[in-house]
């Protein structure tokens, strides 16, 4: 007997999840749940000044490819401009960085995670959004930090004062 073969996964742009975290706006391309946990995919639209705090991960990589616009990455052991075309690779391990537009244009970043999960934290702690709107970033207040804090410990990251890369 011959063995069924899954079918291909056809994503268009229309297709995913938009949600703004933190001021940025990102469509979850292939969630998780599509991929049986392997990967996520997510296409993020980061506007000037934005960007997440620092933060870590131990138990997935985190890697964004630049396709428009660019990103000040700052990590642990160094800082780096990330130019359209440029890939940056977050390895397993906890290594805290965080990523900032500090540019006069809005950036875009295609962000693979192996294995998933970081996209149901995006849905978790976001906020439905159109195609291609923002909504201003705000600082939280002491709950919503709680909030914040609980829902990363819960998808395996760990969250910094926005200064600790300074």
């Amino acid at each position: 007997m011959e063995e069924l073969k899954k079918p291909a996964q056809i994503v268009t742009p229309d297709d995913g999840a938009i949600i703004s975290v933190v001021g940025d706006t990102y469509r979850i391309v292939i969630s998780g749940k599509q991929t049986a946990g392997a990967f996520a995919i997510i296409d993020m639209l980061v506007p000037t000044g934005g960007g997440p705090g620092p933060h870590a991960h131990t138990d997935f990589d985190e890697s964004f490819y630049v396709l428009d616009g660019e990103i000040e990455v700052k990590t642990e052991n160094q800082n780096y401009i990330a130019k359209k075309g440029d890939f940056v690779h977050i390895p397993k391990g906890g290594l805290v960085h965080c990523f900032k537009n500090k540019s006069e244009e809005t950036a875009r970043l295609w962000c693979t995670v192996v294995p998933a999960g970081l996209d149901e934290f995006f849905l978790e702690a976001g906020k439905p959004v159109k195609k291609g709107k923002f909504l201003p970033a705000a600082q939280p207040g002491e709950d919503e930090k709680k909030v914040l804090n609980a829902l990363a410990e819960k998808y395996g990251q760990k969250l910094y004062p926005p200064d600790y890369l300074d």
